[in-house]
């Protein structure tokens, strides 16, 4: 069941990127490097407001799911018992669906095909390098256990 819920998860990814970049990789440039983003609003194809709007509302639709779905999925449907159990089934799905970012959309997806590329920034590429790179990939080896411990640990206060 757990393959099932972190493939959901990706999914869910996904499916938020898909609609994100759907008239065009401007519509994501919130995850782009902040030289991306200037030159964006510097050619006309967006404007500090978009971005802003585009980035809380991204935070949302990304956020809310890894907070909600991997407790319901785990205690509601696996009926986990436990911090432990809950922990571990937890950081699974946040595992699969962090993985997943890492390496078919941000290094695939992002970084080997055309669908992400913004017209007038190629020389900007590539789009994810650096400290960018090193933080997404602490983000998911040592946040997502973090986060996975505060939603076991607030599902057993609760429970």
């Amino acid at each position: 069941m757990l393959i099932i819920e972190g493939l959901l998860m990706c999914f869910i990814l996904l499916l938020i990127c898909v609609l994100g970049i759907a008239n065009g990789p401007v519509g994501l440039v919130i995850f782009y490097e902040q030289e991306v983003k200037d030159r964006v609003i510097e050619l006309g194809l967006t404007t500090k407001e978009k971005i802003k709007k585009t980035w809380i509302i991204t935070l949302i639709a990304l956020f809310v799911p890894q907070i909600v779905l991997p407790p319901v999925m785990v205690y509601g449907i696996n009926g986990a018992e436990g911090f432990l159990d809950g922990f571990i089934q937890i950081l699974i799905i946040l595992m699969m669906a962090g993985l997943f970012d890492r390496l078919f959309i941000d290094w695939w997806w992002v970084g080997h095909t055309k669908a992400w590329v913004i017209p007038g920034t190629e020389d900007l590429m590539p789009y994810i390098h650096g400290k960018t790179l090193v933080k997404k990939w602490l983000g998911t080896i040592i946040g997502f256990p973090i986060l996975a411990a505060i939603l076991a640990g607030v599902i057993q206060l609760i429970l």
